[in-house]
């Protein structure tokens, strides 16, 4: 059954099966709203893990600037995964290396750094490569989704595993250095505009939130896991969360793919359990 209060109002509805599917940060919020005195510490929580081990990634944004101008508008993509479990220098994971799409001015504007005045954004932005970056963040119980008095989300997040995120950057910087010859214009990258390679970079803040995940892990254990392998969780039968939120660690990539491909691994046990109810194949 689930009651939902808008205002004065109070609806309630009934299904055989509930699936939570509202992102990390708010599938967790709404399970700890769902607090009541059966679930005192919030809906499928007595572990209380809910809320917790919240990842989102080490993401930067990396731009390449040199001499030849890059007239690309609609950026193909490309992946980069030699360093994603370390190289002959570091024996631990780094992460994964992604075109991010072309920048433009407008881009640069709402983040420029401050050494960058503005009449020079247009220009940078035709001379650049843009990169994005993702290393792994590892599960931190403190890094979580709470709840303030008033039922508002709280995200307390301090990064973990910096040093990997910052080795990356400089693999990737040492490859671009190494390219000083054009294969489109066939000179000199560094003859002109600018005497070296110019590398400018930025780290995606806490409100970047698009990779969030973690605060809803599954697990074999109830006592460490709110969801089972089903994505089940343990304390309440016909509840399900279908979203990020499961993740019991972040990888070093875009979960988007992973988060489909569960949902549809789901989808096929909630067939075969609502057609065993219904009495069909």
């Amino acid at each position: 059954r689930i009651v939902v209060k808008r205002g004065e109002a109070t609806e309630r509805y009934t299904a055989d099966v509930v699936v939570v599917s509202a992102g990390a940060i708010n599938s967790a919020a709404l399970l700890l709203r769902s607090a009541s005195d059966r679930h005192p510490h919030g809906l499928a929580n007595g572990s209380d893990v809910v809320g917790r081990h919240y990842m989102g990634h080490v993401n930067s944004v990396m731009m390449a600037i040199s001499k030849c101008p890059n007239p690309t508008v609609f950026q193909k993509t490309l992946g980069l995964n030699d360093f994603y479990f370390g190289s002959p220098e570091w024996e631990y994971p780094m992460g994964h290396i992604s075109f991010v799409g072309k920048l433009d001015a407008d881009t640069l504007r709402g983040g420029a750094p401050a050494i960058a005045p503005g009449w020079t954004l247009d220009l940078m932005a035709k001379h650049s490569m843009d990169f994005w970056l993702t290393s792994e963040d590892l599960p931190d119980p403190d890094n979580r989704v709470s709840l303030d008095r008033e039922g508002h989300i709280v995200l307390a997040y301090q990064p973990n595993n910096e040093t990997a995120h910052e080795r990356l950057t400089a693999e990737l910087e040492h490859l671009m250095k190494q390219q000083t010859r054009c294969q489109a214009h066939g000179h000199e990258c560094h003859e002109g505009l600018f005497s070296r390679n110019l590398f400018l970079g930025q780290r995606i803040p806490l409100a970047g939130v698009a990779h969030q995940n973690g605060t809803v892990r599954f697990g074999h254990d109830p006592r460490t896991s709110a969801l089972d392998v089903h994505c089940r969780a343990h304390e309440v039968d016909n509840l399900y969360v279908v979203d990020a939120s499961f993740f019991p660690s972040s990888a070093a990539v875009n979960p988007a793919l992973t988060i489909m491909a569960n949902a549809l691994r789901i989808a096929d046990h909630l067939k075969t359990r609502l057609g065993a109810r219904a009495g069909t194949p």
